[in-house]
């Protein structure tokens, strides 16, 4: 063919009008769709907590907020003294105060902690269930895996007698205690990536005079990056996030958690109605630290989902 032919091809196929593939325009409509209805919750999270707490019914159905302000954001942080507020003539507002940073504290501790916990004797065990050999191996992992199917709920009176028996009543060990050591799921996850991993570096680590912890210390859980870092996530999030266990055991104030505080100060106002506008700027605030930890560690958390071990 010559190059005059191939450029009479090419004008032909440049001068041909380009179909639209309606086949893609519509899944791209779709997930606009889907994203607009997942993120616009959160978007009229942060025009509640914008508004100015007197306008929050008056134009609840204005799209952007009324007189927008930082007033709420600044009670929530105990910037504002919210008792000199009402009498000064706001209204809707709670005339508790939030300890803010201390709850802030509290909620780092308590997920902190079990999100340490959990990554470390959760990969323990799908390590054993992984690579030992002892009797009963996968009839053990079988029953220990039937926990996935026991609601949390059901669980919640036995551990709650455990820590009272305890005297752990109203103390951050008795907040995380339940939840310290593993979960069938975590073990479940790791396990997964460790049966994945090639048995040529652990052979090798042996032949060296490794022990079995050691292989596991020093060669497997290296290797496990990816899926530690999503465990630890997933796990850090769920312990920030839970509110009804915290809600039994840690009701004191100087144990209290950001969930349970939110929860406080939506039933300190005056007229009894909830004060809405400050809760929002409260949840807006605490889930910051979770918006922060998927921006930073998100591709983290994509590429472990891919990970298919060691070659």
């Amino acid at each position: 063919m010559t190059a005059i032919s191939q450029t009479k091809i090419q004008e032909q196929l440049a001068a041909e009008p380009k179909r639209f593939d309606w086949g893609k325009i519509l899944i791209w409509i779709i997930i606009a769709f889907l994203v607009f209805i997942t993120l616009f919750p959160f978007y009229w999270v942060l025009r509640t907590a914008l508004t100015e707490p007197s306008s929050v019914y008056a134009h609840a159905d204005e799209l952007l907020p009324y007189n927008a302000t930082l007033f709420n954001f600044q009670r929530v942080l105990g910037m504002i003294d919210s008792s000199a507020a009402v009498e000064a003539g706001a209204t809707n507002i709670s005339v508790g105060t939030i300890n803010f940073w201390t709850y802030l504290r509290n909620s780092f501790v308590v997920a902190g902690l079990i999100m340490i916990g959990q990554t470390i004797f959760s990969s323990m065990a799908a390590y054993a269930f992984a690579r030992l050999q002892f009797p009963f191996r996968e009839q053990i992992f079988f029953i220990y895996l039937a926990g996935l199917m026991v609601p949390g709920i059901v669980l919640f009176i036995p551990n709650f007698v455990l820590i009272r028996q305890l005297g752990w009543i109203g103390t951050i060990q008795g907040i995380i205690a339940p939840a310290f050591l593993m979960t069938p799921f975590a073990v479940f996850f790791m396990r997964q990536f460790f049966i994945s991993l090639n048995r040529d570096l652990e052979e090798a680590a042996r032949l060296d005079g490794a022990t079995a912890f050691g292989v596991f210390w020093r060669v497997g859980l290296p290797l496990m990056r990816g899926p530690l870092l999503t465990l630890a996530l997933l796990t850090f999030i769920g312990a920030w996030n839970e509110y009804l266990w915290p809600f039994l055991v840690g009701r004191d104030e100087e144990v209290r958690v950001l969930t349970v505080a939110l929860n406080v100060f939506k039933s300190q106002t005056p007229q009894g109605a909830p004060d809405w506008s400050g809760l929002m700027a409260g949840t807006v605030v605490s889930i910051v630290p979770t918006i922060l930890l998927f921006i930073f560690f998100g591709r983290r958390v994509v590429d472990s989902i891919q990970f298919s071990g060691f070659k």
